[in-house]
């Protein structure tokens, strides 16, 4: 039970990492000063003071670029494997008490695709925002991303299966909305 919670907790934060990279990793931070959240002894470092200030920077630099309109488009393209690369650390540094080959195929699948799954859906909900709009409306794009990193990560943290219904959820209601469209388009292609 203990390791589907641990999966569940990194799943979560796995999935902010795809809406946000360092949202996730200062929330991270922060429950593990207080003692909210539990790292494996190779990962406390994110619970130290020079990674939670790091982290705390790093969100307010990324936080901001994303508002600046063609610094985000930039920040995109180095961001995805960066999400995934984040995402996949995330799940590793909560996941305790496995072999670790096991621990980081599950990191790497789990963790990762979470991560990559998310932020490659941002990212085409931006890219089809700026193709419609002129970008006008990326600023409300980024803002909804932000406060989903930071919903899910702190529900990760305190509610981690919550969490997950609610990611799967949303995942559901998003591939029944854009995937009827897309096979349309799919097939007047051919």
């Amino acid at each position: 039970m203990e390791l589907l919670l641990s999966l569940c907790i990194g799943v979560g934060l796995s999935a902010a990492c795809g809406f946000r990279i360092f949202v996730p990793l200062l929330i991270m931070s922060i429950a593990a000063k207080t003692g909210h959240l539990t790292l494996v002894p190779a990962f406390q470092w994110i619970g130290s003071d020079i990674a939670l200030w790091t982290f705390a920077i790093a969100t307010i630099l990324e936080i901001g670029a994303y508002y600046i309109p063609l610094l985000h488009h930039a920040l995109d393209i180095i961001a995805t494997p960066v999400a995934i690369i984040a995402g996949i650390i995330v799940t590793a540094s909560v996941i305790g008490g496995l072999d670790p080959f096991l621990k980081w195929t599950l990191a790497v699948i789990a963790g990762g695709g979470a991560a990559g799954l998310i932020h490659g859906a941002t990212a085409v909900t931006r890219g089809a925002s700026t193709v419609t709009t002129g970008g006008v409306a990326n600023p409300i794009f980024a803002t909804i991303e932000l406060g989903g990193s930071f919903l899910t990560s702190v529900l990760a943290v305190t509610a981690p299966v919550a969490a997950i219904v609610i990611l799967v959820l949303v995942l559901l209601l998003a591939a029944r909305k854009f995937l009827p469209k897309f096979r349309k388009r799919k097939e007047a292609i051919h």
